[in-house]
């Protein structure tokens, strides 16, 4: 039996919104169509009539569900180098508090209306949990290493652990600029650089980074002192970390470029010439809790990039909701309209992922789920917006 919802507005994310539009869905969730108002081929007696935007489930692009036991244990506001090095201080935990925390991690992003998920690891705490969740993952494999002497050990560790993670979609990415050596990068671009591969990377999430590629200066070089990392190897780029590491990624790789909180114009630029496959990935909750700032995302707006949206983990977020980050984002950049923004925390990340023949956008045969925002002002959020999951 085919189930109708109806809502001030719906948004198919694929087409243009329709107002007091009309949702068919089949009785394995998937979607049959969506309908204006008055339709004749509808059965009216059996449409359930809502209040809100009607909208499919989202999909967080960028996610660290193992350091969900972080949360409320980490400060704000403190700049991403003592962030980082409270996260090495404060990860290591009892390992039943790690699972439970996680488990509780996936119920809420299921209950907040996220269908997929693209989550960085370090060891193999989430996969009980990925292989019962109703949420849909992919798992970055996160390699970190800045000893050129280590990268080899690194790399194979990686494929240990990569292996491990089997069934589950998975692959093999860098942690970041400053935490990748050339020959990891290297390992990772000869070894998995095959055609659409997922590599997923944090960009220019701090100044330092920026510092550190240009003149081999700033905040990075007391962090590598203080935990006995030897650098002498690296030399100044003069230019800024996107630029010196995009051309050591591989050419075939599907690239995700996560915060983007100091990338510059010239940084966009030098993306749009490298004619690669590359989206980009805010966490905007995420940045104001580090850094206490936000990317300069207008920049973004005028070259067709392909934008998703990530909350971060819990040791950087107060919830894992993806309505949350869109929340902060028009409330930061009110020129943004929903109805392009809602493809960001959708269709977009499922794109990337290569979900998008299911997840995304309500379009006919697919089981994107369904979300109800609640509590709008037409079509634009308000500071009382809510998800309420439908499917």
């Amino acid at each position: 039996m085919i189930k109708y919802y109806s809502a001030d507005y719906v948004l198919p994310v694929s087409t243009l919104p329709v107002k007091r539009g009309i949702v068919a869905v089949g009785v394995s969730g998937e979607i049959v169509n969506v309908y204006e108002d008055g339709s004749p081929e509808i059965d009216k007696k059996n449409i359930e009539k809502l209040d809100g935007i009607l909208v499919p489930g989202f999909v967080n692009s960028h996610c660290h569900l193992e350091l969900s036991h972080l949360h409320k244990k980490i400060p704000q506001d403190t700049g991403l180098i003592p962030f980082i090095e409270n996260v090495i201080k404060n990860r290591h935990s009892n390992q039943q508090e790690i699972d439970d925390a996680i488990i509780s991690a996936d119920k809420e992003m299921y209950e907040n209306g996220v269908v997929a998920v693209g989550d960085v690891c370090n060891t193999l705490a989430t996969k009980p949990t990925k292989l019962a969740s109703s949420i849909y993952y992919h798992s970055f494999i996160e390699l970190i290493c800045f000893d050129p002497e280590k990268a080899k050990d690194v790399f194979r560790a990686g494929g240990e652990l990569l292996t491990d993670f089997d069934p589950l979609n998975s692959s093999l990415v860098p942690h970041a600029p400053y935490t990748v050596c050339k020959e990891l990068f290297r390992y990772l671009n000869k070894f998995c650089g095959k055609s659409g591969e997922l590599l997923s990377i944090h960009n220019q999430e701090t100044e330092e980074e920026n510092k550190l590629y240009r003149y081999k200066l700033g905040g990075f070089l007391e962090f590598y002192k203080n935990l006995n990392i030897d650098i002498e190897f690296f030399k100044p780029q003069a230019r800024n970390s996107l630029q010196s590491c995009i051309p050591l990624m591989s050419k075939k790789a599907k690239i995700l470029l996560v915060h983007n909180t100091y990338t510059s114009m010239k940084d966009v630029y030098f993306i749009r010439r490298t004619n690669r496959d590359i989206s980009i990935c805010f966490c905007p909750n995420a940045n104001l809790y580090i850094e206490n700032r936000m990317p300069k995302i207008e920049m973004f707006l005028f070259d067709d990039l392909n934008i998703t949206l990530g909350t971060d983990s819990l040791a950087s977020n107060q919830k894992l909701c993806i309505l949350s980050e869109l929340k902060t984002l028009h409330k930061n950049f009110p020129e943004l309209a929903l109805k392009d923004t809602i493809a960001w925390a959708t269709l977009n990340g499922a794109k990337y992922l290569g979900i998008d023949e299911k997840f995304g956008s309500l379009e006919p045969g697919k089981k994107p789920g369904l979300n109800l925002i609640t509590n709008v002002n037409g079509l634009s959020l308000t500071a009382n917006s809510e998800v309420k999951k439908l499917i």
